[in-house]
């Protein structure tokens, strides 16, 4: 996926590329050769053209771009070593072209291409004959094959592989996990086919004092039917998670006696005096949004006036939700995140912004975000480990929610800690309660400037990570898999992360047509393995959330940087895998060794041992490496 010149994500060690081959099965081995780059099952070359490649760290480099239905990939033809470069399309979030026919300046001709993984990419050809249409044509059909009426690669994909990772999670299971239904708890299916929220799963934990007619009441008064549903409970205090949206009390605060009975329904459960609520936005914008609908019947186009916005969101006052406690969290809306990260990549692609670096990084407000999202998830937390339960919404509660409850659930359970917790975390949190990755991202489409881009899983993801570096022994998986969750996040060369919610995966057949991305994941775990991961199965994490202990992330916002000296692995980490080798290795002599020894052969050496000699579990022990 990157540069040959960059060394941390090379054509040898990156999972975007080398994974088919490395992890599939012998039937996915059958690829066709392009340049040095192999072809996934039922990738097709599309186009290949001599062109310029105008690298910003190497100049200008003459060679040759293939374009599959997959892929773009260059090689240069006059470097030593080579640069190339292996593109997903997905990754591809807009293709303009540059100068024109009577354009001046040597390469000033071609194509700029924006990319959604924090890189442009710029390309000139030769300025007689149209050079660039059929390539522009091209590229702009296949990058954005939704807008052409086209199929997403993952429908075209032939991979197999050893395991199906749709199996990963199943919602009925995990609640078992967690201990539910219980006398407290019901699980309900009565949005079975979508008809309560078509964007919530199917399978729904409620209280079990509440009816189905009391969840379809309080689903009139939750912005897009998106009542409060348990997302975790606490197995010892019974404290529990509940997510949601915004209530529609509108300017007038309006009030529903049906969704005030509900949320105490929620707070007698584990029989605390108050229910604590997280509002995930500043209060002012939850203010801005109770008036809302109050300040647009003053509008002259009041008739285009959504449904949504004319009954008008809001919050939970204190005179109609007399036990709850409302805390405002001040995390910032999409549109703030998406202009953050579009100021951090100014400063990292092409160059680092060296002179004034921290004033730069500061200017971004990048990490500030990181900050109060992590805040208010530990807030989150620790009342859940005092015994109070919790209901978190922001909006429509499908992106700072998801962001708060799943890491909440990551600091509080340590299952979600591991290699196969993590994948059933975001398949839950994320995937089954609907956060738009298709708006969000923009799969296959060439809306670049629409409104509704943002990187609240980026964001996420960022979380993730500086947790594990806060934490370096409580997590099962290491950096690579956080990098390739978020390079497939863009590729659309798996389903997992393709469309809004599950009505709309289910409408397109997505489990049974494409691939999940934990099929690749798991067909090699210790790829993505932590070496230094110690199970610890009752710890909460607190992760210290102020900027003096937050990071950029830079093995992920600056990888294509090749003078920005990076490695995949630690030295330390690297030496710690070596030794674990040579543990290994010594156990197996251990064992042969044992072998030989209890065979009729060898009797005399067993007579011959001492009568207080080590027991091979003695050996064992000692063999631990000093970590």
């Amino acid at each position: 996926m990157a540069s040959a010149s960059i060394p941390v994500y090379n054509s040898s060690n990156n999972p975007l590329e080398n994974s088919s081959s490395h992890n599939a099965s012998r039937e996915s081995l059958k690829m066709e050769p392009l340049a040095d780059c192999s072809l996934l099952p039922g990738e097709e070359r599309i186009i290949d053209k001599d062109i310029i490649y105008i690298c910003p760290f190497s100049g200008a480099l003459k060679g040759k771009v293939f374009i599959t239905n997959y892929r773009l990939y260059f090689k240069s033809a006059d470097a030593d070593p080579a640069v190339t470069l292996d593109v997903p399309l997905g990754a591809i979030g807009r293709v303009e072209k540059m100068g024109g026919a009577s354009s001046r300046g040597e390469n000033s001709y071609g194509l700029d291409i924006t990319c959604k993984d924090m890189r442009n990419l710029r390309f000139a050809l030769k300025q007689e004959g149209h050079s660039r249409r059929d390539i522009f044509d091209i590229l702009f059909k296949y990058a954005f094959p939704l807008s052409h009426g086209l199929l997403l690669f993952a429908y075209l994909s032939q991979e197999k592989f050893e395991e199906n990772g749709w199996s990963v999670y199943k919602p009925m299971e995990e609640f078992r996990r967690q201990g539910l239904p219980n006398d407290k708890w019901r699980v309900t299916f009565i949005n079975a086919n979508y008809e309560l929220c078509d964007t919530y799963p199917t399978i729904l934990v409620v209280p079990f004092k509440a009816t189905e007619e009391d969840l379809r009441k309080v689903c009139t008064f939750r912005s897009r039917g998106r009542i409060p549903v348990l997302s975790w409970i606490h197995r010892e205090n019974q404290a529990v998670i509940c997510r949601c949206s915004q209530p529609l009390v509108g300017m007038s605060g309006k009030r529903n006696k049906d969704d005030e009975r509900y949320l105490d329904l929620i707070r007698e459960a584990n029989g605390t005096a108050k229910l604590t609520i997280y509002d995930a936005r500043p209060s002012v914008n939850a203010v801005a949004n109770k008036a809302l609908a109050s300040c647009l019947l003053h509008c002259m186009l009041v008739s285009e006036v959504r449904t949504e916005e004319a009954t008008g969101g809001g919050y939970e006052g204190d005179d109609a939700y007399q036990n709850a406690e409302l805390v405002f969290l001040d995390i910032h809306n999409i549109h703030v995140m998406r202009e953050s990260l579009k100021k951090l990549k100014d400063i990292v692609y092409p160059n680092v912004e060296e002179s004034h670096w921290l004033s730069s990084l500061e200017s971004t407000h990048w990490l500030e975000h990181i900050k109060l999202v992590i805040s208010g998830a530990i807030q989150v937390a620790d009342k859940i480990s005092g015994g109070n339960s919790v209901v978190v919404h922001c909006s429509d509660g499908w992106d700072r929610t998801a962001q708060l409850t799943s890491l909440a659930m990551l600091m509080l359970d340590s299952h979600y800690r591991t290699l196969r917790g993590f994948q059933v975390l975001l398949e839950k949190e994320w995937i089954g309660f609907g956060h738009k990755f298709a708006n969000r991202i923009g799969h296959g489409d060439k809306n670049h400037a629409d409104q509704d881009r943002s990187p609240i899983f980026v964001q996420f993801i960022d979380c993730v990570w500086q947790m594990t570096k806060q934490f370096p022994t409580a997590f099962e998986f290491n950096e690579r898999l956080l990098v390739t969750i978020l390079d497939h996040l863009f590729s659309c060369r798996f389903g997992t992360f393709l469309f809004n919610c599950e009505r709309a995966r289910d409408t397109n057949e997505l489990r049974s047509k494409t691939v999940s991305l934990w099929s690749l994941v798991n067909s090699d775990l210790s790829f993505y393995q932590n070496p230094f991961y110690t199970p610890e199965s009752n710890r909460v994490l607190y992760p210290v959330a102020s900027m003096r202990h937050l990071e950029l992330w830079v093995t992920y916002y600056i990888r294509w940087n090749p003078r920005i000296r990076q490695q995949q692995q630690s030295p330390v980490e690297q030496r710690y895998i070596e030794l674990l080798a040579l543990r290994d290795e010594y156990l197996k002599k251990l064992e042969e060794l044992q072998l030989s020894d209890s065979s009729p052969n060898s009797s005399h050496l067993s007579n011959s041992s001492t009568p207080n000699a080590a027991s091979p579990t003695q050996h064992i022990t000692h063999l631990h490496t000093p970590f």
